[in-house]
């Protein structure tokens, strides 16, 4: 069964009313002198290396309004500490708030505690909530340590939520184990249109129980048609124990997909949803962008608020390039234009010089794309328009024709500027894949060869495999799907992918795992020197 044809068959039924676990905080009236609380734990983002200097986004949410307080340190005990005021938690933010830490030591271990103090009543706080993250070396001087980076997507999908009967979501727990310095969230973060029901009988599951519980609320009840509502689906998440854990300890890099909005939207589309009152996608993605930003740590820009891609140096190993395919597509169709249009586009062409400018000046030994769709997997619209598509390839195996032409400029372009180590790593489709791009069986060769690491889901239904697209001769190394479409988490096809860069020898070794944490595969990738 096919991932996207099951989305709306089988996540569209709301819960009845009643018997919702109980909100958030920060949902709540008639608050009285209580102690405050942190529903959402802490968690640190967007880390980058600014000559001998690093910075980071630390983020939490306080359960009404109430003024943030930040305290970081180079030792756990604190013993000596920086502390500063942060913003105010306010119903117009959701009670989320963030401070950008500036001036922090390159590659040193920093140790943080964020609390809060009542507007109303100063002399009630909440705990302090402890959160740690490794800032990146100093790009300029010979990498100190190896490097670790976990990537996957996809969470909360196909009616697969908070199972406490099985563990919450336990792939967080499996990937903090490999004590990563980074984690790259590629989309998918929440499913606002796919509501949850308490149980779900699964079908003649391979292992595992039989009824899949979730915890759910109201937010999680319903499709997310107004701001409260995508607020709310993030907040949901965070009422994970495993999820809040690894927040606290890994720093995390996120971009967005579809299902933050909606399953296959694009800009100006009127969706064909039943469901929705609100059918314009483009107010939809509006209120799914501010809950986006305000629950996820990530820095805003100051040339643009609403620009989610972006780059991250981490020393001289690496550079994380983080791609936003959703906001600048043109609309979903056949793709299978002869020349670009105003339907081709995939990147747009803003971000597509912004990469290609940060691709040419990187000197990082490992560029490291972060895709939030595969480049030759073919993703239909299904069940409503199979004969239009969802990603970049169509399926035809030949020249380049829609999307695929913009992504031949981008190719040919690497290629010609002798832009070497490039990784891409992706998501989106519910398993797990290694394919090696060969320019010798391609039918557009102009490129330089590459390799392109697909991982997830996190927590969701497992599918797959897609059909190939040959035109630019991906090679399946590896590949792991189930049986049968849309297994539950519970039967253990949920995946991540892991790259660890030796600081000595600078080779990239790569690296499919799942949710037992079982190494499915892995290849060692010396670097090329230009």
């Amino acid at each position: 069964m096919n991932r996207r044809r099951f989305l709306r068959t089988a996540a569209g039924a709301a819960a009845a009313s009643g018997g919702f676990l109980r909100a958030p905080a920060f949902l709540a009236q008639g608050r009285g002198e209580r102690r405050m609380d942190q529903p959402s734990g802490v968690a640190a983002g967007d880390i980058a290396s600014f000559g001998s200097e690093a910075r980071a986004i630390v983020w939490s949410q306080a359960d009404r309004p109430a003024r943030m307080w930040v305290e970081w340190s180079t030792t756990e005990s604190f013993e000596k500490l920086n502390r500063l005021a942060g913003p105010a938690a306010m119903e117009f933010n959701a009670l989320t708030t963030r401070v950008d830490l500036t001036g922090l030591p390159a590659n040193q271990r920093i140790f943080y505690r964020i609390w809060y103090e009542d507007l109303m009543h100063p002399r009630i706080t909440s705990e302090k909530v402890v959160g740690s993250f490794h800032t990146a070396p100093s790009p300029g001087a010979p990498a100190p340590r190896d490097l670790t980076v976990v990537c996957s997507a996809d969470t909360c999908g196909q009616g697969y939520g908070i199972n406490p009967d099985w563990g919450g979501y336990k792939i967080y727990e499996t990937m903090r184990q490999h004590q990563p310095d980074l984690f790259i969230n590629g989309g998918d973060t929440i499913y606002a249109d796919q509501p949850l029901v308490k149980e779900v009988t699964l079908d003649a599951p391979i292992s595992g129980p039989s009824v899949w519980k979730n915890l759910v609320t109201e937010a999680k009840s319903k499709v997310a048609q107004t701001l409260p509502d995508f607020r709310g689906c993030f907040a949901y998440n965070l009422m994970d124990a495993n999820m809040r854990k690894f927040n606290a300890e890994v720093p995390q890099l996120v971009q967005w997909d579809d299902h933050e909005t909606h399953d296959n939207w694009y800009p100006g589309q009127i969706l064909e949803d039943k469901r929705y009152k609100e059918r314009h996608s483009s107010v939809l993605s509006e209120y799914a962008r501010q809950a986006f930003f305000e629950f996820t740590p990530i820095r805003v820009s100051q040339e643009d608020p609403n620009r989610i891609y972006r780059k991250y140096s981490y020393g001289p190993l690496l550079e994380v390039f983080m791609l936003d395919e959703r906001s600048y597509r043109g609309r979903n169709n056949e793709n299978d234009q002869m020349a670009e249009d105003e339907d081709t586009p995939f990147l747009g062409t803003a971000q597509m010089e912004w990469l290609k400018k940060s691709l040419k000046s990187s000197r990082a030994t490992w560029k490291l794309i972060a895709s939030d769709m595969p480049i030759s997997l073919v993703v239909r619209d299904v069940p409503l328009h199979p004969e239009i598509f969802e990603a970049v390839a169509q399926g035809d195996d030949g020249p380049p024709k829609g999307r695929e032409l913009e992504f031949a400029r981008l190719f040919r372009f690497i290629k010609e500027n002798r832009i070497h180590n490039l990784v891409w790593v992706t998501a989106d489709v519910h398993y797990c894949s290694a394919n090696y791009y060969d320019p010798a069986k391609a039918k557009f060769t102009d490129f330089l060869p590459f390799w392109e690491f697909v991982g997830g889901p996190l927590n969701a239904g497992t599918f797959g495999p897609n059909q190939l697209d040959k035109t630019f001769g991906p090679q399946v190394r590896f590949q792991k799907v189930p049986p049968k479409g849309n297994r539950a988490p519970s039967e253990g096809f949920q995946f991540f992918v892991k790259f660890k860069i030796d600081h000595k020898t600078h080779a990239m070794t790569a690296s499919l795992h799942n949710v037992g944490n079982e190494k499915l595969f892995s290849v060692e990738l010396a670097p090329e020197r230009a």
